[in-house]
């Protein structure tokens, strides 16, 4: 059994032996981000299994597999295994969002398969559903890691993405909220706001769970060439 990791183009192996650490230290080293834990994640082969494990205080992980049907939020102290045979890995430290995919050339689970639309186009994953103007907004969020699959990407501002769409900030704002509430009540973790819980990581967090479940995809993004047009609002 071999656990492997590719990003930017570059392979990294897992050993067994030892544990397999991504951060501002170890074999996978991103040491040109202060935002970045020096220990983040660790991989290591426990009881016939590799897990992963977020060994940082305050960052968050998310994790999915390579066709979006399941998603996971790792917190600070939370741990998984790595059961597919190809998990996407995504994290924001600061104003960059990682993007990476570990592979598992001995999976224990093959995920299920979800559908992305209904009849009335409205995109669907579990139980929730989103509107045409909803999914442009994420959009908009979205972008930059969309179009830069498996780097670092920066998550536009608020302002930014408004701009980007064409609509008042006031509007996006609101817009905002609501898919966030909204995904909140469906067990969606990390979007809720609160002490300590800064605008940019709500943003963040938004990206990383639609770019990993396939909510968004690169499909999506010409839709902002028109955003108007598939606006219900208009």
């Amino acid at each position: 059994m071999t656990v492997s990791i590719e990003f930017v183009g570059e392979w990294y192996t897992v050993d067994k032996e030892e544990p397999f650490l991504i951060g501002r230290e170890g074999p996978l080293e991103l040491d040109d981000n202060q935002y970045l834990h020096r220990r983040f994640l660790t991989i290591s082969f426990v009881d016939g299994m590799y897990w992963i494990e977020n060994v940082g205080s305050r960052l968050s992980a998310t994790l999915a597999d390579n066709d979006g049907a399941t998603q996971a939020y790792l917190a600070p102290g939370a741990k998984l295994p790595l059961v597919y045979p190809q998990t996407v890995l995504l994290f924001t430290a600061g104003p960059t969002t990682y993007e990476m995919t570990i592979f598992n050339d001995e999976p224990a689970y093959l995920p299920s398969h979800v559908a992305d639309t209904d009849d009335a186009g409205e995109t669907t994953i579990g139980p929730v559903e989103l509107t045409p103007s909803q999914i442009l907004l994420i959009l908009a969020l979205a972008e930059p890691v969309l179009t830069g699959r498996g780097t670092t990407s920066s998550i536009p501002s608020s302002q930014q993405a408004a701009d980007r769409l064409g609509w008042p900030i006031t509007r996006f704002n609101r817009k905002l909220d609501h898919i966030c509430e909204r995904l909140t009540r469906y067990g969606i973790r990390g979007l809720h706001g609160g002490p300590g819980k800064l605008a940019v990581n709500r943003r963040a967090r938004l990206v990383e769970h639609s770019v990993a479940t396939r909510l968004v995809t690169t499909d999506d993004l010409h839709k902002l060439d028109n955003p108007s047009e598939y606006d219900d609002a208009n």
